[in-house]
């Protein structure tokens, strides 16, 4: 027969932050003890785990970030439309570009467009606009040239016309040959501009690879 355990001899030490139980007895009765206090602090364990969650959820804290990427998923569309529009209105913009009467030819007192074009051998089209608003600012002493002035150029020049706002907004950011004009249709030529056109044109194809030759035999030599 099971010997009794008196309230003396029992022991329970229970530390709920750290989930231990501790029972202190006789074999008969931690055995017996043993499995309903796991199953008791299972259940007070999920219990206080479901209620903090519930609290949780229950505070801005959770609802704020939620609210949040709604509104983050509502401004990029609604950013989204926006550039579409604007794109849309921008290309309006551009299909409506027609060239401006310029003076191209050469006479006495300055060289054409064509001839000078043909010195200086613009590949790309961020070449060919600084080369136009080049001649156009130093030969036709304009303080700002328009996007149509570009174009009457390219036409000059028997050159396809590209998307002379894109061309010039990607040289203002990426080559900083051109800046802003007084408007959105105008462009001015910058220092670097001036020198690109005035000292580092005509690239020279035969030089360069002269160079980059050299730096290969000087890389091979270390």
């Amino acid at each position: 027969m099971a010997k009794q355990v008196s309230p003396s001899e029992a022991k329970f030490k229970i530390n709920i932050k750290e989930g231990i139980v501790e029972i202190e007895g006789n074999d008969t009765f931690v055995e017996r003890h043993l499995e309903k206090f796991e199953e008791i602090c299972k259940a007070a364990i999920q219990d206080v785990v479901a209620r903090r969650i519930d609290n949780v959820r229950n505070t801005d804290r959770i609802f704020f970030p939620k609210r949040n990427v709604h509104q983050r998923e509502f401004t990029t569309l609604a950013t989204s439309h926006s550039m579409k529009t604007s794109n849309k209105h921008l290309n309006r913009q551009q299909a409506t570009l027609s060239p401006i009467p310029v003076d191209l030819k050469g006479n006495d007192n300055k060289i054409g467009l064509r001839e000078f074009n043909d010195q200086k051998r613009p590949v790309s089209h961020y070449e060919k606009t600084a080369v136009f608003v080049y001649y156009l600012t130093k030969f036709n002493q304009q303080l700002e040239v328009k996007f149509g002035e570009i174009l009457s150029c390219y036409e000059e020049v028997g050159e396809k016309k590209p998307s002379i706002a894109d061309i010039v907004k990607n040289s203002i950011r990426y080559k900083g040959w051109l800046c802003q004009g007084s408007n959105k249709f105008s462009t001015v030529l910058t220092i670097s501009g001036e020198n690109f056109v005035g000292f580092d044109l005509p690239q020279n194809k035969d030089s360069a690879s002269a160079v980059i030759e050299q730096h290969g035999r000087d890389l091979l030599c270390r």
